[in-house]
Parts: structure tokens; sequence; C-alpha cells
């Protein structure tokens, strides 16, 4: 197999993904000489709840929404995939069907390992399976933190800690101020938080006022980070 052709950028993500680059050299190589690359539009959709797992994804480039249907047949936001995060490991390990939809959220690049791929690596590095229960441990974790902070935080400070992650992971230095390259409406944050898109947009005005971001018709732009982190900790 060859090396898949990433753009530098896309290549970049992957290398420097907070999981990805803790494992040891042999092991990336494998990974990367086994997959393929997989360039997807806007709202392309990849799993869906009830499928049969098929492969494992690392996004290069863009984000993955991870959602699902609400009773009244709405789809809700539950997370989204950056780039360097990868998913879709967890029904590979168990055979059970997918638990979410998965769509991409604006262009996106995917690294794809089909199953037989993702068994074969598991079978020549044991290093992988520790690898993997790590990186379970702390989407265990992530989860319990989000529950706590919805059963503890007010809005003002959760919606303040979302910006820091979205400004983290899709931020972009122009001119002193740092804009949020992800495109999200204000029902999508609403969704994030658990909240309504009105009180969401009610303490983003907050945040205005006091010179933390500024909103812009489909972006937002982070002002004063420390402003933020303040929020967050009030």
């Amino acid at each position: 197999m060859t090396t898949p052709v990433l753009t530098l950028e896309e290549r970049q993500n992957i290398e420097n993904g907070a999981w990805f680059a803790k494992l040891s050299p042999a092991l990336r190589d494998d990974i990367l000489e086994r997959s393929h690359v997989r360039r997807l539009p806007d709202g392309a959709p990849l799993v869906a709840r009830g499928a049969r797992a098929e492969e494992w994804c690392g996004v290069a480039r863009g984000a993955v929404r991870i959602s699902t249907i609400s009773l009244g047949g709405k789809q809700v936001t539950l997370t989204y995939a950056e780039p360097g995060v990868w998913f879709g490991d967890i029904a590979l390990f168990d055979g059970l069907p997918r638990t979410h939809d998965a769509d991409t959220h604006g262009e996106t690049t995917l690294l794809v390992v089909r199953k037989p791929d993702f068994r074969e690596l598991l079978a020549r590095h044991v290093e992988l399976y520790e690898a993997l229960l790590r990186l379970n441990c702390r989407r265990l974790r992530l989860m319990f933190d989000h529950f706590e902070d919805v059963n503890t935080r007010p809005l003002q400070a959760r919606l303040a800690r979302q910006l820091l992650l979205l400004a983290r992971s899709y931020g972009v230095e122009e001119g002193g101020e740092l804009r949020i390259g992800l495109q999200l409406a204000q029902e999508d944050l609403a969704q994030l938080l658990g909240a309504s898109r009105q009180r969401v947009n009610q303490e983003l005005k907050g945040f205005e006022r006091e010179g933390a971001i500024r909103v812009e018709p489909t972006r937002l732009v982070v002002l004063a980070r420390e402003k933020l982190m303040e929020i967050a900790e009030r």
C-alpha cells in the first residue's frame, strides 16, 4: 500500500492530533499505509444509526457531526469530531450496530481504515489496544465532565467553555482576533449545551457587551480569550 495523499495542513492535523501523536512511529506509519483519503462536501452522510460498522476514520480537515433523532423527528447534534480526532472504533470492537448518525459539517477530509485493515492493525500492534483503551477512557471522562457541567454550571459558564473549546480546535488568528472557523448556527450551539436557542442568543449578546466576542452572521470571533476564561469560571 502507498501512503495516502494529504495536503500539508491535513497531514499536520492528523500527525499533531493529541491521540495519534503519542503512538509509536511504526504504528503511525502502519495506520497511514492502511488508510485511504476520502474528501466529502458539506452534509455528506457517513454513518446511519443501526448500520453495521465497516470503517474507522480520522478527521484530517473539516468536522463530523454526531447526532441523533428526537422523538419529534428532529435532528439533534450531540458533538463534533474535529481535525485530529479518530472515531468509529467502538462498534468495530463490540460488533454492535452504530449508535448515532454522522455526517460532514463543511467540506471534510477523512482518513479511512476499512474493517479488515483495522483488525490487521490490532493483530500486528498490541500497542493499538492500549492506545484505544486510553482514548475511550478519555471519551468517558469527557462525557462525565459534560454531565457535570449540565447539572452544576450555569449556561453562561457552559457556553464560555464551549466557545473556548471551539476556538482551540478551529480558531484562526486574524489581526489580533480569533475567528472560529467552524460555522455553527445558534441552534447548533444550543443543542450542544442542552439549552434553547433564545437563551444562547441572550448569553452571546451579553458576551458581546463585555467585549469577549463578536457575533457575525455565520461566524463567532473571540476578541478577548481571558474574558471568556473568566466567564467560564464564574
